[in-house]
């Protein structure tokens, strides 16, 4: 089990991306010489679930598409929850690690705390991963690769945003988002939430643009995930907020012209 190491190479050619959290999972598998998507699968629970349940639905999955019988040469599971701390590098230490957690997350004795450095800025995300999952995956697979979904959220926006200007990304799943703002290119903040209806997500959205007193005439909300111009989250974000678009993010996979990319999970996606 590794943190952002790629593993050795094995007698196959095909990657496995998969996304747990409480409010659903996804997964696909990549054939990386002919870059097709084999198979891509996404699971949104109906209530927020636990980690336990996670597990139960994940091995469901895995039975369902065989997964287990299938050699891959990559194997990488991102973990999507709250438990997070964005530290800049150069506050940084490794041994200090539950210390930036506890004020902003509930843990428990035996919680393993993680963290990914996104080198290229300077910037460490200290959180803590589903270990049953991981546990799981290592038993099935042997050595594999994880990380936090906004380590890849704001690694990748990071990477490809080469504007002037600030900018809010929100990525929509059924019962969550993720915010990433970037200012004159660099992180300004990177948050999740979940909500149950419009109003929340409105609220929530607001209130994080309210405490950074970030103008809602100028900023640029550039939405993406479950979202399109007419949808009922959209048209509100488009009350309030002036400029609002559509995101379409960058991956290989869209610049390759796979139109099977078009609906997978972004981070799911670019973490492959």
């Amino acid at each position: 089990m590794t943190e952002k190491e790629n593993n050795p190479i094995k007698n196959d050619f095909k990657k496995l991306s998969i996304q747990v959290g409480l409010n659903g999972l996804s997964f696909c598998t990549l054939d990386t010489i002919s870059q097709k998507i084999l198979v891509y699968e996404h699971i949104a629970f109906k209530t927020a679930s636990t980690p336990y349940l996670v597990l139960k639905e994940l091995k469901t999955a895995v039975n369902t598409h065989n997964l287990s019988s299938i050699q891959f040469s990559e194997v990488l599971v991102i973990h999507k929850n709250s438990f997070f701390s964005i530290v800049p590098k150069t506050l940084f230490n490794e041994e200090e690690l539950p210390n930036y957690l506890k004020f902003n997350a509930k843990m428990m004795a035996n919680d393993q705390v993680s963290h990914d450095e996104l080198d290229n800025h300077e910037l460490v995300n200290v959180y803590i991963p589903f270990t049953n999952i991981n546990n799981y995956i290592f038993d099935l697979f042997g050595e594999f690769t994880y990380t936090h979904s906004g380590s890849v959220l704001i690694g990748t926006l990071l990477d490809n945003n080469t504007s002037s200007g600030t900018f809010c990304y929100v990525q929509i799943a059924e019962k969550d988002f993720e915010i990433v703002i970037i200012s004159e290119k660099k992180l300004l903040l990177y948050n999740y939430f979940e909500y149950k209806t419009k109003e929340d997500f409105l609220y929530y959205l607001l209130f994080t643009l309210e405490q950074l007193n970030l103008d809602t005439e100028t900023i640029e909300l550039r939405l993406f995930g479950l979202v399109e111009e007419d949808d009922v989250l959209y048209q509100l974000c488009h009350t309030y907020v002036k400029n609002v678009s559509v995101f379409v993010p960058p991956n290989s996979f869209h610049q390759a012209g796979l139109s099977n990319s078009e609906s997978i999970d972004f981070t799911v996606l670019n973490a492959l």
